[in-house]
């Protein structure tokens, strides 16, 4: 089973972009972040038609989660569970019914900048939120996969200069040990298990030629419990999407899972 994350940066900005990628990454579950429409405008026609059935969590302008999957798909939760007074479309859930079922949930963890302040501390918070649910669906021992854009830097060696992101909120300490609070329920990071090679970007800003310099950060992730870690094949970053035209500032994180 391969599972992708990708931050789309507004899906309907680069729908030809998107069709293009998914084709060629051909995965079996998809979780977007990023979409930027309300759940009713999602182009649901031009995704199905590509052989999956589109679950969507939006907010008109900003945020928004989507899960793709070619199998059917059952306790679906849109939104955070145990954060039901967040107003922002940041999380979606669901039980993948594939022939070994796996649980996925696709997030878009708040950037958190300016740091410090109120947008910092939501941050934080949400992490909380996130550790918290974690903890409890690994006491079901399922295969489950948490993905999605963290905005979160884990190492020094995640980004192209260290000194040049040191007070931002993506790679504060207070972040970084938020995300090791996650991993240390028991949670494998898939990139660090499967490869862990320093300066492999996910994430490329549209300014100052930071592609063509790979001035990158790798803030797209994918989290596993023992029972999906287990099953882990291997990670690729699809960075060819970078390359096309008009694209998302993120690339596709693709996960390979033994059937």
């Amino acid at each position: 089973m391969k599972i992708a994350t990708w931050n789309v940066n507004s899906i309907k900005a680069r729908m030809p972009t998107v069709l293009d990628v998914l084709k060629a990454i051909d995965c079996d579950v998809v979780c977007l972040q990023e979409i930027k429409c309300e759940t009713d405008a999602f182009p649901y026609l031009e995704i199905e038609e590509l052989g999956y059935t589109a679950h969507v969590h939006g907010q008109k302008s900003y945020n928004g989660v989507a899960l793709l999957s070619r199998f059917d798909v059952e306790d679906l939760t849109r939104g955070l569970p145990g954060n039901e007074d967040d107003d922002q479309a940041r999380y979606i859930e669901a039980l993948i019914l594939a022939d070994r079922p796996v649980r996925v949930g696709g997030l878009y963890l708040p950037n958190g900048n300016p740091a410090p302040g109120p947008k910092y501390e939501y941050k934080l918070g949400w992490m909380e939120h996130l550790k918290n649910h974690a903890s409890d669906l690994l006491k079901h021992e399922e295969a489950t996969v948490l993905c999605g854009d963290y905005n979160i830097i884990p190492r020094a060696e995640d980004c192209w200069d260290e000194t040049v992101w040191s007070d931002d909120a993506l790679a504060l300490p207070d972040s970084r040990a938020a995300f090791r609070r996650l991993k240390n329920l028991g949670l494998t990071e898939a990139f660090e298990a499967s490869d862990n090679r320093a300066h492999q970007y996910t994430f490329w800003d549209y300014q100052g030629g930071a592609f063509p310099k790979d001035h990158g950060i790798r803030i797209d992730h994918h989290l596993l419990s023992p029972q999906a870690a287990d099953r882990l094949n291997g990670v690729e970053i699809y960075r060819k999407a970078r390359e096309m035209t008009k694209p998302s500032d993120h690339v596709p994180v693709v996960l390979e899972l033994a059937d």
